[in-house]
């Protein structure tokens, strides 16, 4: 399937000079998110995954019924002040400020295979920071997983070496 003829392009958003890869369009076509997950779930079943992590908010639309797929456990990454119990937190750089991102204290059991998906890879600041969270934990980080790739902006050099990335679309 051609996951780029369902995404949709949208030029100047959210300011001008970006060109932004809107997933919506994918999202709600049955067979092309049917196709995405099922395809992403191929390409990680061999990481023996304990836990998929998934960041807020769109790695939450594809973290979890990817989790179901592997028959692994489902972890949401938050901004701050959103979980109820002690959380581990990491504090990251953007292209425009700092940011924050939590995950359950108590989460994860030492030693888990976890891996890390989210909808787009552009910089990496969040994976880098929810794979800081992993290790906190007394994880071993068996892979990330993106349906997109930025490739110019060269998030993945920002990826631990000895981890594998899927990617399913390359820009």
């Amino acid at each position: 399937m051609d996951l780029k003829a369902l995404i949709r392009e949208i030029p100047d958003f959210p300011k001008p000079g970006i060109l932004f890869r809107d997933i919506t369009t994918l999202l709600r076509n049955p067979q092309g998110l049917q196709y995405t997950i099922d395809y992403l779930a191929e390409q990680c079943a061999d990481f023996g995954v304990d836990y998929v992590i998934g960041m807020e908010s769109r790695g939450f639309i594809f973290g979890a019924p990817l989790a179901y797929r592997l028959e692994a456990g489902f972890i949401p990454v938050r901004k701050p002040g959103k979980l109820p119990a002690a959380v581990h937190t990491v504090e990251y750089e953007l292209e425009y400020g700092m940011d924050r991102l939590e995950m359950h204290q108590d989460a994860l059991h030492d030693g888990a295979r976890v891996l890390i998906v989210d909808d787009l890879i552009a910089t990496g600041g969040t994976a880098v920071a929810t794979a800081q969270l992993v290790e906190r934990s007394g994880c071993s980080l068996v892979g990330f997983g993106f349906i997109i790739e930025l490739r110019d902006l060269e998030g993945r050099k920002r990826l631990p070496a000895d981890v594998p990335i899927v990617t399913l679309v390359e820009y």
